[in-house]
């Protein structure tokens, strides 16, 4: 029988031992090679000696092990932040004037971004002695930094160790901020500061994380640039070229060792050693800047003690206060419409407006200077600014003084070259300019007049100024009697009269014949965003509109009926003057050139025997026109008026609508601003031409009590009349009067005399008849009015 094989000898139980351990001490030597080195590498050692260096030598290890996690995950959290937003800094968005005036800053953040080559010397030299002494010597950290301000904080003296990188990074991307907001949040649920540390050690690492990154990428002098650039001084002030203009009224290339010692040594606490505030506490970090300057090589001591004796002239607190106006609200009011928000969110943008600043302060300071001369009038009867002034700041309430308004747009573009929404925007904010709907009075009426010239009226058309009857007016009230404003009633009168004159029940009887629809339908074309009241006290001026629209709306008369769409922003450009945004200029014809142009004629005689007579009286003798409105027991005071360049509305009253002074008219309280504006304008160049251009006109024979061509019977009756009459609007061969039908018959044009007229292309169709005198005993019982054919007669 065969022999079974022996079995093989058993392995020992070291061996097996050994087999088990083998796939954990591989991945123990892989995962922990720097323990087993360092523990083979202080093997020979004597035991002493063996025993302390791995005392320290494996927390060093293990150091080095937190590092490397840190540094991963850290790492990874910092991608998640641009660094391009470094170079995209928000900063002010910059506003001029149509002359290059800086009317002011606005969106973005208190900040002008400017090279470091714009930076004086002195103030570069300041703020790494005081902020990183070490900063062209180091990288992202300075671990000689640290161990300083370790050794100092444990002698109880506060230092900080952050590097001009590591401030900056904390800066752009205001980790600060979202640290604290996580603070806040958790303030509820917490029992001891364990979380703020844990939050503080977080952010910490974060800025390293993200500085180390900002120092791969830039250069120490971009760094710089950068953090010179992002530096919070307080009050929302950013940026060296802001804090240097803020506080020394200069630029950040003009300031002296003593200023620029003073900046430096206020940015720990901008609040606290605020020169503002507490000069003393300025002053004191500014000597310690200096001295920092000398330990660090960077002057001399006896450049040091020269800068401490300096007597520093911060900006007096007169200019200290931000003055608000009227102008850049509706400025702001126009590029939150034109901008993008990532636009205004970053701001650094170059905006140029239509504004002329030279005619918006004549335009404040005429309107301010007439109010207090009112409020100085015996017997006023409301609250005076003066007095509103001297009342404490946390009792005055809104500023319910006498209040007025005044826009001022240029005629052939429509640009607006002054906006005064108010008195003073830093005590009222509501701009009255724009956002005021005041009722309209008189101011309205030259546009019912427009209306009625459109559907053939004429401005020496005889019309009643006596009383309104009942049935007269069509959709007035049975009980409704208009009164003029000297409560008396005239006879017939030409139709310019009543506008001249401002007679109400002329104007209602013009805007009668006009129609209401036609009446609304110029109201929304000359711009007047409120629908017009279906009533016959609209034409009145009985509804509401804003001195804006008022303006506007006039700029139709000196344009022969075009309107140019009203605008504020000329052009934008961003940071490197590329062109974001030039518009166009926007005109339409709004209504017909011969009525825009008869209204002016008659506005033009408003100024000269009118009610606003008193315009060369009170110094302006240039060509011009316009009308005064007043409303009823003076609430409201307009007067709106134009030249050959320039449309000027002002309104005068209260915020809430109450009588103002007795005899509050138009022409007392806002012509005087009118013309104190006109004025200055006219000097500053912008010239007061011939008002009226040269338009197509016909000599034409026209019936008085019509308006129509004169008949033969209107020759009879004494109604004709010769008039020059704008040819758009003229009356055609066949529109004769229907009110003196007399029987004529055609006869030969050719051997008529040549129409007089100022061009020769008028249409043939509107030249004027010649009438002759026809059988007197024409049935006038018969049924048609209108003569089926007309003969002209003799003018000779």
């Amino acid at each position: 029988m065969p022999k079974r094989p022996s079995p093989e000898p058993a392995a020992s139980s070291g061996a097996k031992s050994h087999a088990r351990s083998e796939g954990p001490g591989a991945l123990s030597l892989l995962l922990f090679w720097p323990f087993h080195l360092f523990q083979f590498a202080t093997h020979g050692l004597s035991f002493p000696w063996r025993w302390l260096a791995r005392l320290v030598g494996h927390p060093c290890v293990a150091g080095l092990y937190a590092f490397t996690l840190l540094a991963v995950v850290y790492g990874s959290r910092s991608t998640r932040f641009d660094l391009n937003k470094i170079h995209a800094m928000p900063e002010r968005s910059i506003i001029l004037d149509r002359n290059g005036e800086e009317l002011g800053r606005i969106h973005g953040e208190k900040r002008d971004v400017i090279p470091l080559s714009q930076v004086s010397e002195t103030f570069r030299k300041a703020i790494i002695a005081r902020e990183d002494e070490r900063f062209y010597r180091h990288g992202a950290i300075d671990p000689v930094g640290m161990v300083r301000a370790l050794t100092k904080n444990f002698q109880g003296k506060r230092e900080g160790a952050s590097t001009i990188t590591q401030q900056l990074a904390s800066d752009v991307f205001k980790l600060k901020l979202a640290e604290n907001e996580k603070t806040d949040a958790d303030k509820p649920k917490e029992k001891s500061g364990r979380k703020s540390w844990l939050q503080l050690l977080d952010r910490k690492l974060l800025e390293i994380a993200i500085a180390v990154r900002i120092e791969a990428t830039m250069k120490k002098d971009d760094i710089l640039e950068a953090y010179l650039n992002s530096i919070n001084w307080g009050r929302q002030i950013r940026g060296i070229e802001e804090a240097s203009r803020i506080y020394f009224e200069k630029h950040a290339s003009e300031l002296t060792l003593s200023e620029s010692a003073m900046l430096a040594g206020i940015v720990r606490g901008p609040d606290a050693f605020n020169p503002f505030r507490n000069m003393k506490a300025a002053l004191r970090e500014r000597d310690t800047t200096l001295d920092r300057m000398v330990d660090a090589g960077s002057i001399g001591r006896d450049e040091a003690e020269t800068a401490k004796k300096e007597k520093l002239e911060v900006r007096p607190e007169s200019r200290r206060k931000y003055q608000d106006s009227y102008a850049m609200d509706a400025i702001r009011r126009d590029l939150e419409i034109i901008l993008e928000r990532e636009n205004i969110e970053l701001g650094g943008l170059m905006i140029t407006t239509t504004i002329d600043n030279r005619v918006q302060k004549v335009a404040e300071d005429a309107l301010d200077k007439r109010l207090r001369s009112v409020e100085r009038q015996s017997g006023y009867a409301h609250l005076t600014r003066a007095a509103w002034q001297k009342r404490p700041e946390d009792k005055r309430g809104e500023a319910n003084y006498l209040q007025g308004s005044v826009v001022v747009f240029e005629n052939q573009t429509g640009a607006a070259l002054a906006i005064v929404g108010g008195r003073d925007a830093n005590e009222s904010k509501f701009n009255r300019a724009l956002q005021a709907d005041r009722q309209l009075g008189s101011i309205f009426k030259p546009f019912v007049y427009l209306a009625a010239f459109d559907q053939g009226l004429q401005p020496d058309t005889l019309i009643s100024d006596g009383p309104i009857a009942r049935g007269e007016i069509k959709g007035a009230p049975a009980n409704w009697h208009p009164q003029n404003s000297d409560n008396t009633f005239g006879g017939m009168q030409p139709v310019s009269y009543g506008l001249i004159r401002s007679r109400n029940t002329m104007s209602i009887r013009v805007g009668n014949q006009a129609g209401m629809p036609r009446v609304k339908e110029v109201a929304r074309q000359v711009g007047f965003s409120n629908d017009f009241p279906p009533k016959p006290s609209s034409y009145l001026g009985s509804w509401e509109a804003t001195p804006w629209e008022v303006a506007s709306a006039y700029t139709v008369f000196p344009n022969d009926g075009q309107r140019y769409k009203p605008y504020l922003i000329r052009e934008i450009r961003d940071r490197e003057g590329n062109i974001l945004y030039s518009p166009r200029t926007i005109s339409y014809q709004a209504t017909r050139a011969g009525s825009a142009w008869s209204v002016s004629r008659i506005l033009n005689e408003v100024t000269t025997r009118g009610t606003a007579a008193s315009v060369k009286r009170l110094g302006f003798d240039k060509p011009c026109a316009g009308k005064t409105g007043t409303t009823n027991d003076f609430k409201d005071a307009w007067f709106a008026g134009y030249t050959s360049s320039l449309t000027c509305a002002v309104w005068v009253g209260l915020d809430t609508p109450q009588k103002t002074v007795p005899g509050g008219y138009g022409g007392t309280l806002a012509l005087p601003v009118w013309v104190e504006v006109m004025k200055a304008a006219d000097r500053l160049g912008y010239r007061a031409a011939d008002l009226h251009r040269k338009t197509s006109l016909l000599e034409l024979r026209l019936c008085r009590q019509s308006g129509k061509r004169a008949t033969s019977g209107c020759e009879a009756a004494n109604s004709a009349y010769t008039d020059n009459v704008p040819a758009d609007i003229a009356p055609s061969a066949n529109d004769l009067c229907p009110l003196h039908p007399i029987r004529a018959i055609p006869v030969d044009e050719e051997n008529l005399p040549p129409v007089r007229q100022d061009y020769d292309d008028i249409a043939p169709s509107l030249q004027p008849l010649r009438a002759q005198p026809v059988d007197d005993d024409y049935d006038t019982e018969a049924p048609s009015p209108v003569p089926l054919r007309a003969q002209p007669v003799e003018e000779e």
